[in-house]
């Protein structure tokens, strides 16, 4: 079980890897504004749909995240890092006699 730290930050960086960091903190104000029963939530989310359209959806769902994730892999390979020692050459001086 994750401690309360472990699941700000986890939650956090899902905030801001799915909406960046304007609309990450614009849904914590809202949510914040605004009482949210999270139980209540839950036990009504899916009162209309049945099991397969729920399965429907979380296949479809998952499908085009893991055709993000390949796209997102292709293009790390296909662009090289040029790694750098972050020194600048320094011209030797000529030292006197």
């Amino acid at each position: 079980m994750k401690n309360d730290t472990l699941i700000r930050i986890e939650g956090m960086e899902a905030l801001l890897e799915k909406l960046g960091l304007v609309e990450a903190e614009r849904f914590i104000m809202l949510i914040q504004r605004e009482p949210f029963d999270y139980t209540c939530w839950r036990e009504n989310q899916f009162n209309d749909k049945d099991i397969e359209t729920i399965f429907m959806e979380a296949a479809s769902r998952r499908a085009q995240a893991e055709k993000v994730e390949k796209a997102s892999a292709r293009s790390r390979k296909a662009k090289p890092v040029r790694k750098t020692s972050g020194r600048r050459k320094i011209a030797s001086r000529p030292t006197p006699a």
